[in-house]
């Protein structure tokens, strides 16, 4: 079996740890209905950006932006309806002593809050939101501190991730990063499961420290060799 091994995991929330696809379309089909926007564009540029990034981005006016992203927001908020685990995700979680993780997430603090209480998940010692950061991702400004966080040097840490976006910032930020979910863009450069099923927490080994996963075979070995190992 491969095993994956960091001083430190960093994962994205939306679509690594919660699967909340279904209130994230619906919630950008409002938006796309109230400017005359083309859904599978706005869907395209927003999966792993914050909402003031991807609402400025296709709203030229700052105020209606600002007043969007507040709309946005205060609905995210207030509805969790369909908001589930990515399968695996709550037993590897609980299962990872909580100073070798962390997320990072494109989600505002308080919405990071409401979404991983929804799927049943713990929350972490260390949580970068779209709040902490003056660069989105694809920037890499987010795992950077999250891993200095950590006392990690970014090199030791393994980035998890599901959108392009989180995938360019992780490689900029780490190098090591692999992916959770259906994107196939970076088989070439990143391993990809489809969720956390089989994943478990090794015992430790002498002389090693950080976290040692068991992990299934992956459905792209990518070439981040030095991320899974025999």
């Amino acid at each position: 079996m491969p095993q994956l091994h960091a001083t430190a995991l960093l994962f994205d929330m939306d679509g690594t740890l919660v699967d909340s696809t279904a209130l994230v379309e619906s919630t950008w089909a409002g938006f796309c209905e109230r400017h005359r926007l083309d859904l599978a564009e706005v869907l395209a540029f927003a999966h792993g950006r914050p909402t003031r990034e991807t609402v400025g981005h296709f709203l030229s006016d700052p105020d209606l932006a600002a007043a969007e992203t507040r709309r946005l927001v205060a609905h995210e908020e207030s509805e969790t309806t369909g908001i589930t685990e990515v399968p695996g995700a709550r037993a590897l979680l609980t299962a990872l002593p909580p100073h070798t993780w962390g997320v990072v997430t494109s989600a505002g603090r308080r919405l990071a809050e409401v979404r991983m209480a929804a799927a049943g998940l713990p929350l972490p010692a260390i949580l970068v939101s779209a709040d902490e950061v003056t660069r989105g991702k694809p920037d890499p400004e987010g795992y950077l501190s999250a891993a200095a966080q950590l006392g990690c040097p970014p090199q030791d840490a393994v980035v998890v991730e599901d959108s392009g976006a989180g995938v360019r910032a992780g490689l900029a930020a780490c190098g090591r990063t692999v992916v959770i979910g259906a994107l196939d863009t970076y088989d070439d450069v990143a391993p990809r499961w489809t969720d956390f099923r089989g994943f478990r927490v090794a015992p430790p080994r002498p002389g090693v420290s950080g976290v040692l996963l068991d992990v299934p075979e992956p459905v792209a070995t990518g070439q981040v060799v030095e991320a899974v190992a025999r």
